[in-house]
């Protein structure tokens, strides 16, 4: 995710890196893109916005015949730290690769957990969506503002859930939200959940006051009138969705989240270089610009290297905002 505030984040995007062809018959064997037994690890429940993201990446990639049958499947926990363990773990695997996002970065934090982001192999940077601010149909709060009322009367008491750990997406967006509202971050009574999919569930069960999720995670909720959408955290509104932004709501804040690709260290450069053609081929194809309109993802490709320079900054970052927000 790109933090649009004080704490804004930069990104950029350059550098295509590809392998050798690999020489079966089938798909992908004239780009150098098949990968025969690639598994897609998500390291988070499904539902939530990497299982979308490696489910939908996995079924694109095959409509498009860059390789063959793609296995997804999930290891969830401790805010996506326990597949990123596992990861680390398969050094030398070049068949396996990790859907993930802003939220590993804060749950490395968080957790402070040992192994990081610097010992994976960094693929490619695929996405960026804003995150959105909902209530459950029953809700009492029909729009922002009543949210914001009720949020700043007594923040306690109305807890907010978020699909990641503490320093994940879903959490450092309504820390922001409330650091603009005059609420002090340390006082907001965040729940987290294990992923969208998990979050989904208490919202609609009127568990926490509203929830905090990305936009392509909860698109069908809300056109069902199942969830009430009541503001976007981006700098413009969502297209089909009648929802203002953070901004129009009189907060002086912005947010993006970003998801992306990483596989285990240790690869040769033809297995690392495989992947990246893999997900280049991905980007390029009419059935992954399809799939970015239909769940309200922004393109944010970063192939490779760029992307792990990329994911060292967002390092940084996350650490800095942190510390800021007192948390």
């Amino acid at each position: 995710m790109r933090l649009r505030t004080p704490f804004a984040l930069l990104g950029a995007a350059l550098l295509v890196l590809v392998g050798p062809p690999l020489l079966s018959p089938g798909t992908g064997s004239d780009t150098g893109t098949a990968i025969p037994g690639l598994r897609f690890m998500v390291p988070n429940t499904p539902g939530g916005g990497y299982d979308i993201t490696a489910r939908t990446a996995a079924k694109n990639v095959e409509e498009a015949g860059l390789t063959g049958d793609v296995e997804v499947f999930n290891l969830p926990g401790a805010g996506g730290t326990v597949g990123l363990t596992r990861l680390v773990g398969e050094r030398g695997n070049g068949r396996l690769a990790m859907s993930m996002g802003l939220g590993v970065v804060g749950a490395v934090h968080t957790n402070k957990t040992p192994r990081t982001l610097a010992d994976t192999t960094p693929i490619a940077r695929l996405t960026e969506e804003q995150d959105i601010v909902v209530v459950g149909k029953e809700s009492p709060y029909r729009t922002i503002q009543d949210l914001l009322a009720a949020w700043k009367k007594d923040p306690g008491k109305l807890p907010v859930g978020g699909g990641s750990s503490p320093g994940g997406p879903d959490h450092l967006a309504p820390m922001l939200m409330a650091q603009a509202a005059g609420i002090a971050p340390k006082d907001v009574n965040y729940v987290p959940f294990d992923g969208g999919g998990e979050l989904l569930a208490s919202i609609l069960g009127n568990k926490v006051g509203f929830g905090v999720s990305g936009v392509g995670e909860y698109l069908d909720q809300i056109k069902a009138g199942e969830l009430r959408l009541l503001a976007v955290t981006g700098p413009k509104r969502v297209p089909g969705l009648d929802a203002p932004t953070l901004r129009e709501a009189g907060l002086d804040t912005e947010f993006t989240n970003w998801r992306g690709i990483v596989a285990p260290p240790g690869l040769s450069d033809a297995e690392r270089g495989k992947l990246v053609a893999l997900v280049t081929g991905l980007h390029g194809s009419p059935q992954w610009r399809d799939s970015l309109k239909t769940h309200g993802w922004n393109d944010a490709f970063l192939p490779g290297a760029e992307f792990g320079t990329f994911l060292t900054e967002q390092d940084r970052r996350v650490g800095s905002v942190l510390k800021e927000l007192g948390l």
